[in-house]
């Protein structure tokens, strides 16, 4: 791992532990004694996190990542259930936490990746799925266990992993609610890269500080249309991605762009 300095000094008791290494926002999921599962306090301690990178414009790359190295995301935290979803009203006002989390980070317009080490469950899955680049460790397990628990899962999540893997791939992961392990994944079209689990640093941070090194407004003309392709085709609005993409052609990363080339230099993008 690269070494940069951290700007914050978070508590190791905080379940959701939010730090600043250089370019790149890190959200860590901080609940290792149960598999990082996720509390309402943790979904609501997440979105608010990444509102705060939203509105940071040192912030050019988010990595989500799991406390200790056994899981990323282990799902729902089912110790909670009793207080948090053990009625209608209850399972209300988690799911509208649950829902907020993902739109925060399905609007976020900076590129986020998901460092995953260990199981990535139901929920934690889902989280996955929100980000733009999945990095996974060899010893990575995947599932999706909602028909073993009665669960009913949503269209938003059934479509979304549908875009990335297809009909028969949400079929067999939804239907058998089995574990699947990281080569699955990696032919699943789930994880960009599976590396050896001594080798995840290395091929996580460097490639945040690549991203975080970049123009960001490139980077955000590309991510809005992503956005926009996430969307039904009616709903596209291809003519806010236009202006996205002029905003480019009149910055001043474009002129240090064209400048740095031809002085053979690395650029100093600002997003101005």
């Amino acid at each position: 791992m690269a070494t940069q300095e951290i700007t914050a000094t978070p508590s190791a008791g905080d379940p959701i532990i939010v730090e600043r290494r250089g370019g790149v926002g890190v959200v860590t999921f901080n609940n290792p004694a149960r598999h990082n599962a996720m509390s309402l306090d943790m979904w609501r301690g997440a979105a608010e996190a990444i509102a705060t990178f939203a509105d940071d414009d040192a912030v050019r790359c988010v990595v989500f990542t799991g406390a200790g190295n056994k899981a990323f995301v282990a799902g729902a935290d089912i110790s909670k259930f009793e207080n948090e979803r053990s009625s209608v009203e209850h399972i209300e006002v988690y799911n509208q936490a649950v829902s907020a989390y993902h739109r925060t980070v399905q609007s976020l317009m900076k590129p986020t990746v998901a460092r995953i080490d260990g199981y990535c469950i139901g929920g934690g899955l889902a989280i996955a799925l929100d980000c733009d680049i999945r990095i996974c460790s060899d010893d990575a397990r995947f599932a999706v266990p909602a028909a073993k628990l009665g669960i009913g899962y949503g269209f938003d999540g059934v479509r979304r992993l549908y875009d990335i893997v297809g009909p028969q791939f949400v079929a067999e992961i939804f239907y058998t609610a089995r574990q699947f392990d990281a080569e699955e994944a990696r032919i699943m079209n789930l994880v960009n890269r599976v590396v050896p689990k001594a080798e995840l640093d290395d091929a996580v941070w460097p490639l945040a500080e690549r991203i975080a090194g970049n123009a960001p407004l490139s980077i955000a003309a590309v991510k809005h249309s992503l956005m926009e392709l996430a969307k039904p085709q009616k709903d596209w609005d291809v003519a806010a991605v236009d202006r996205t993409v002029a905003k480019c052609f009149d910055s001043q990363d474009y002129k240090e762009g064209r400048t740095a080339f031809m002085e053979k230099r690395a650029p100093r993008f600002t997003g101005r």
